[in-house]
């Protein structure tokens, strides 16, 4: 799933809404994005107001990872295989593997979804609901995985590893201003998120009516050009989120905008996980 809501007008609204104990915020200045991609503080809010802080933002993420890892295993061990015995017309018993996947594990992932839409739209919920996502779709990356696991084996420790060393790299590159997610960088990466997440839903449209235009999953060069790109736009997503956070975090958002900033992390690097696990998938594919 595409991560569109780390955006500075996120925590900024949040700012403005005249909340309590709040001070009106500063305007932000001309330089903005372009002196490197953080804006001017705004206003610090009133004295003894808990604020967001980069600390607490972490703990919220690492709250999260751990929801996802307890459900996931939950959902890893639904998938099965059992060997089944077969007997050929001329008398030969063959045995076969029969993978046992349950369709009840999609629920919680559509439950999830719903949840997501939800604390995008209430920002100041996602310390309740941004667990519940992270619960709910805990259990279908979980099955998941553990299907690719199956069929390519060591596939899920190559996966995690691809999506930490993109975490990493992202980082690095983003604290040392490599990358300045200016407005033009935001533009450009939301953008072709969205037009990702377009492709996602045109194909489940089609797949709806029995058409399959999955192209882009066949392990041709088309394919695997097409998912490395995706990859990139996901890990791109990575330097917005670190900038939402470091810019609310200046600009003295509410303490609850620590789960929502741990939220939206979270969104993207379940979306780059799942990549790298189609990827290195149609590379290993004969």
């Amino acid at each position: 799933m595409a991560n569109p809501v780390l955006t500075p007008e996120r925590w900024q609204r949040e700012l403005t809404d005249d909340q309590p104990g709040w001070a009106a915020p500063r305007a932000a200045t001309a330089a903005g994005y372009a002196a490197g991609g953080v804006r001017e503080p705004m206003a610090p809010p009133m004295a003894g107001a808990p604020t967001m802080t980069v600390g607490g933002t972490l703990t919220a993420t690492g709250v999260l990872f751990l929801c996802i890892l307890l459900t996931g295993w939950v959902g890893w061990i639904q998938v099965t295989q059992t060997a089944v015995d077969r007997t050929l017309p001329d008398g030969t018993v063959v045995t076969d593997i029969v993978t046992d996947y349950p369709g009840w594990v999609f629920w919680p992932m559509i439950a999830a979804v719903v949840v997501a839409f939800v604390t995008v739209v209430k920002p100041h919920l996602a310390r309740f609901l941004a667990p519940l996502y992270a619960l709910g779709f805990g259990f279908s990356i979980g099955a998941i995985s553990h299907m690719y696991d199956l069929q390519y084996d060591g596939i899920v420790v190559q996966a995690v590893g691809a999506t930490l060393a993109a975490l990493g790299a992202m980082f690095v590159l983003y604290a040392t201003r490599i990358i300045k997610v200016t407005q033009r960088f935001v533009m450009v990466v939301v953008g072709a998120t969205a037009g990702i997440f377009v492709l996602y839903l045109v194909t489940w449209i089609a797949s709806i009516f029995g058409a399959d235009i999955a192209f882009w999953r066949q392990p041709t060069a088309l394919g695997i050009g097409i998912s490395v790109v995706i990859c990139i736009v996901a890990a791109l997503n990575l330097a917005i989120d670190f900038a939402f956070i470091e810019q609310a975090t200046k600009a003295g958002a509410p303490k609850y905008m620590e789960w929502y900033g741990a939220f939206g992390i979270t969104v993207t690097l379940v979306w780059l996980y799942l990549e790298m696990l189609r990827l290195l998938a149609l590379l290993r594919q004969d």
